[in-house]
């Protein structure tokens, strides 16, 4: 998109007396939606519509969404997040013809919820001009009356927080968590060397979608901001994104750089490894933060299988575990200048791939048939000893019920002594009074 058309757009959203300020070119950039978002004048879905046309961007109706929905059926139901919730849907080509995407994700904005305005129009600008393997695809929006909404290419396999986190999935092998840092670390590093750089500034495991074959999406631009320009070393803004992805600079003084992004992917590096949640409660008082626990074991290779997420049961590599939990350890640096950028961590990371000294890859065990028959055998003999087992428990339970008082199934214990059967406690009793005696 031409930088007039985003100067008439950011104007036609936001308000038409920031016509004359919206000149500059630093008010061309992405984050000028979030310089100006504070106004609450009303803007055009005409103008909007207008000024977004070059960048192949559908605009859709509420109704149209609706349809795509099924009238945002629960059955169509995806998840929520701050920006509110987000429904499966289906394009086909009586709506969109020849639309490469058919299956799509509708998030709507909650106005009661955490983002509002300001996020919806920042992932409108930076997803309508950014394109890459690894970020999310939009491919349009609804902008209606009060109604807010995003569509993007749907994510089959949803995101890797549910993949780390949420035991109803299966443990994501060594491989595919390799796979994964590498994607995002590439998607992180096209957007700091763009030519105007973005700071994500949300980094975290649930903003990271994959596509059926575990290629990573970044989604979920609203917080993200244009990178210093010039001579300036940082963008000074208030603190916003989640608690454990921050970086502790950031955190203290509202000082954002690209480094920032890099500590959030070296906690999303080190919660690959651990298969941890960077913060956890429930967990004991000195590994409830992730970093501060994990820190002092991932530069060193003596300790770093104390790190490791045990459903990974020894199958990774152990150069790639020692060379990526390196990396992390850099990543998580507390002096931002320490931090390497990402294109560093990209090239580190990719050669880890190609690593073959995986113990035990995956695979299915098939027992030899004698084993087999042995196993059957020794399984057979297990179970009629069961059997006989409850049988004589039933044969018992009739007697006792025929038989209460008999002293076969008295819970006192007995003691025989010579030709006598006492129960414990009498016998007990009289040989203390013996003792008395002097007997």
């Amino acid at each position: 998109m031409s930088s007039n058309s985003w100067k008439s757009f950011l104007t036609g959203c936001w308000a038409k007396s920031v016509e004359n300020s919206a000149t500059s070119p630093r008010k061309l950039q992405c984050s000028s939606s979030s310089d100006i978002s504070n106004s609450s004048a009303p803007f055009s879905p005409e103008d909007l519509s207008l000024t977004l046309a070059g960048s192949n961007l559908h605009v859709f109706t509420i109704g149209e969404l609706k349809a795509v929905t099924r009238n945002f059926s629960m059955t169509n139901f995806i998840g929520s997040g701050g920006f509110g919730p987000v429904y499966k849907g289906y394009i086909d080509d009586k709506l969109r013809p020849g639309l490469k995407e058919p299956h799509v994700a509708v998030k709507s904005l909650d106005l009661d919820g955490l983002q509002g305005h300001r996020e919806w129009l920042a992932e409108v600008i930076f997803l309508g001009q950014l394109r890459h393997p690894h970020l999310v695809k939009l491919i349009g929006y609804c902008c209606e009356d009060e109604h807010r909404m995003l569509v993007y290419e749907y994510m089959p396999r949803g995101s890797l927080e549910n993949h780390l986190f949420k035991r109803l999935l299966a443990s994501l092998p060594w491989s595919t968590r390799l796979k994964i840092a590498v994607g995002a670390a590439k998607g992180l590093a096209f957007l700091h060397e763009a030519e105007k750089p973005v700071i994500y500034r949300d980094f975290k495991a649930s903003n990271i979608l994959l596509d059926s074959d575990y290629t990573v999406k970044l989604s979920d631009f609203g917080l993200a901001k244009d990178g210093p320009q010039g001579d300036n070393t940082h963008v000074t803004t208030r603190v916003m994104g989640t608690r454990g992805y921050a970086a502790p600079e950031y955190v203290l003084t509202g000082h954002l750089t690209a480094k920032s992004d890099v500590y959030s992917f070296g906690v999303v590096l080190l919660e690959l490894l651990a298969g941890r949640r960077c913060v956890d409660k429930t967990r004991p008082n000195r590994q409830k933060n992730l970093v501060d626990w994990a820190r002092p074991y991932l530069n060193n290779s003596d300790k770093i299988s104390r790190v490791m997420d045990p459903n990974l049961d020894g199958q990774y590599s152990s150069k790639g575990a020692q060379k990526a939990a390196a990396i992390a350890y850099k990543c998580l640096s507390h002096n931002p200048k320490s931090r390497p950028n990402m294109t560093t961590v990209v090239e580190t990371l990719e050669p880890l791939l190609n690593l073959s000294d995986v113990p035990v890859g995956s695979f299915v065990y098939v027992a030899p048939t004698e084993r087999v028959a042995e196993d059957t055998k020794a399984e057979k003999l297990d179970t009629e000893t069961e059997e006989k087992h409850h049988g004589h428990h039933n044969r018992d339970r009739r007697h006792k019920q025929r038989f209460p008082n008999s002293v076969i199934h008295s819970e006192v214990t007995l003691h025989r002594d010579g030709n006598s059967l006492y129960r414990n406690s009498h016998f007990r009793r009289s040989l203390r009074q013996n003792q008395e005696r002097g007997a």
